[in-house]
């Protein structure tokens, strides 16, 4: 059978490792005769599965003993309520939430966050199509804001922070759905992280929440109290059933990403990777990308045929050649490689090799 490589933004490639792993496990995890999907959240086998979970990725991202792990439901986009709704209520009321808006999804967090809170947009780059990450010294803070609101990739425009933003004491808070543990990162910077799992810890129906103790116990009286992390932290995830699947998957992966050397041999991989897609680029005028070299994600490779005639003729080869999922965004068009953790750099030699062809054959 070929290889396919899967290039989608999400739900993305899992590691074949954790594949070929859960397969085995899929009817009788470890001996139990039982299938991870039909265990009791409280029995013993899902509790010790949600322990190790909850352990390796501490151990992962090296987070400090004062931030609690949340592991919830809902994706980043619940979260885009969930998060004022726990913040906000720090501040006399009306609180300000302060953004930096780099794209689609920052664009869609500072709509729902008008419901809980005043806003305001200390920077854009939507002057330019969103292509950039505004410097630091042109946002325009506020003084005693409820908390600073960051999207450190954007997965659409393939933008993604190059720095941790200094917000003072203001609590900084970063949505982080596309590139977590992709690199590495000072936890003690944020006083909120949080991310969807579907891009690099497994799939669909965990987020991850890593919130800092002071931040807890400030819930607005609207919040559900399955979304208060007060609530969830001292619950230990389990106010209500959790996501028991896609957690068990997200602790696969985990222990696959421990097995290669952590996320700092995962981000020399993924530095590679990108290396060679923004190479070619740089190289050819057959592709465009518009980002500037120090924006460019790593994660999410946008690119565009100069001649968008040979857009259908392209998706079409490819995915003969078992390269999948490589059509950009309808907000934007084109075509976008996503390189999340899980994809081999062979992926992304054989999709170069493929452009390259393909060049020749249409230029």
């Amino acid at each position: 059978m070929k290889r396919v490589y899967n290039f989608s933004p999400g739900p993305a490639a899992l590691p074949q490792e954790v594949i070929k792993q859960a397969a085995e496990e899929m009817t009788n995890w470890r001996g139990s005769g039982l299938s991870v999907m039909e265990m009791s959240h409280r029995g013993r086998e899902f509790t010790e599965i949600l322990a190790t979970t909850k352990a390796d990725l501490r151990s992962l991202l090296s987070i400090p003993d004062n931030y609690k792990v949340l592991l919830m439901q809902g994706g980043a986009i619940a979260e885009n309520a969930i998060v004022p709704m726990n913040l906000v209520g720090h501040k006399a009321q009306p609180a300000t939430i302060d953004f930096v808006n780099t794209g689609h999804w920052s664009s869609k967090t500072i709509e729902e966050a008008h419901k809980y809170a005043k806003v305001n947009v200390a920077a854009s780059s939507e002057d330019k199509g969103f292509t950039y990450v505004p410097a630091r010294d042109t946002w325009k803070l506020t003084p005693d804001a409820a908390y600073v609101h960051i999207c450190t990739n954007e997965t659409i425009g393939g933008v993604e922070f190059d720095f941790t933003p200094d917000v003072g004491n203001v609590p900084l808070v970063a949505d982080m759905s596309s590139n977590i543990l992709s690199r590495e990162i000072d936890i003690s910077k944020y006083a909120v992280i949080y991310a969807g799992a579907q891009k690099n810890i497994g799939p669909a129906g965990v987020t991850i929440v890593i919130v800092r103790d002071d931040m807890l116990g400030h819930a607005l009286p609207i919040c559900p109290s399955a979304f208060d992390w007060q609530q969830v932290a001292e619950h230990d995830s389990m106010f209500n059933t959790p996501p028991t699947y896609p957690i068990y998957i997200a602790g696969l992966t985990f222990q696959w990403m421990k097995r290669q050397g952590g996320v700092a041999a995962m981000e020399q991989v993924n530095i590679a990777k990108a290396k060679l897609m923004y190479d070619y680029l740089d190289s050819t005028g057959f592709y465009l990308n518009n980002v500037p070299a120090a924006n460019r994600s790593r994660m999410n490779v946008p690119f565009f045929l100069k001649d968008e005639s040979l857009n259908s003729k392209f998706i079409a080869e490819a995915d003969q050649q078992g390269l999948v999922q490589l059509k950009g965004h309808s907000s934007v068009g084109g075509m976008r490689a996503s390189i999340y953790n899980a994809m081999p750099m062979e992926g992304v030699q054989a999709l170069v090799a493929f452009m390259k062809d393909f060049e020749k054959k249409y230029g």
